[in-house]
């Protein structure tokens, strides 16, 4: 399994429209979702701040599924309205590298 998290941001006066939007995400998107194998997926938010986290136990399945998803490039379009796009990187999403991660000691890792 990998497990994934990403660092991005809302644009100016676009967090509660950003917000809104995942609040009545279509069910087309979750369906894409689920079809691609992404499982535990959720955002954070601190003021412009997003924190996504997901994982999926096969990325090049789950790449190939949301590549040939108009479903999903139609959301993506849509998102482009809320997320801020670095104009010097040309980037959105910043990928993070996991450093500590603790299963806790009862837990069988499935």
């Amino acid at each position: 399994m990998k497990r994934t998290g990403i660092y991005f941001e809302v644009r100016e006066n676009k967090r509660e429209a950003y917000i809104q939007a995942h609040e009545n995400i279509w069910p087309e998107m979750r369906e894409v979702l689920n079809e691609a194998g992404i499982r535990n997926y959720s955002i954070w938010n601190l003021g412009r701040k997003l924190f996504a986290y997901y994982e999926t136990d096969d990325e090049e399945r789950m790449q190939a599924v949301l590549d040939s998803s108009k479903v999903y490039a139609d959301w993506r379009d849509r998102m482009e309205e809320f997320v801020y796009i670095e104009e010097t990187a040309g980037r959105k999403e910043w990928p993070m590298e996991l450093v500590f991660f603790n299963q806790g000691e009862e837990k069988e890792v499935l």
